[in-house]
């Protein structure tokens, strides 16, 4: 606490603000305390990383195979998960679309009120929703495809 008292009697006395020495044994402190707290966050993350390569190879060496009886083809649960896939990637090539088309109606009607700045803001929304669109068609399209083989 010593050190607090030295620090708060040096304040220049025209402006009442503290001496350039104070500011920089204020920045020396600073700037130690924070590499402690880097330090101690490196030191936790290895700890905490080296923990999880233990056990996760503790765990892979401890597992066991479990094999299957029976047939597993001809279960409720197979079959209702490839029916419950078919139809959602179905729902989602017909909605995908649908909605991308309404935002790019609302993005283009909030473009046109928009100024300069904000027309950057909404083009780039614009195209978000394209490919988002483009790339939930291809994602239901490759999941139906996939799906389409097991049956």
């Amino acid at each position: 606490m010593e050190h607090l008292d030295l620090l708060s009697k040096r304040h220049c006395k025209t402006t009442g603000r503290a001496t350039s020495a104070d500011n920089n044994l204020f920045r020396r402190i600073h700037a130690s305390t924070l590499r402690r707290v880097e330090s101690a966050k490196r030191s936790i993350y290895r700890f905490t990383l080296s923990m999880n390569i233990l056990f996760s190879w503790a765990l892979i060496i401890n597992s066991q195979s479990a094999y299957a009886s029976g047939d597993i083809r001809g279960s409720k649960l197979v079959t209702g998960t490839e029916k419950l896939i078919g139809d959602v990637t179905t729902w989602l090539m017909i909605l995908a679309p649908v909605v991308a088309g309404l935002l790019i109606i609302y993005f283009c009607i909030r473009r046109s009120a928009a100024d300069e700045m904000d027309t950057k803001k909404w083009n780039n929304r614009i195209i978000v929703a394209i490919v988002s669109c483009i790339g939930a068609v291809l994602g239901s399209a490759t999941l139906n495809v996939i799906i389409g083989y097991y049956k």
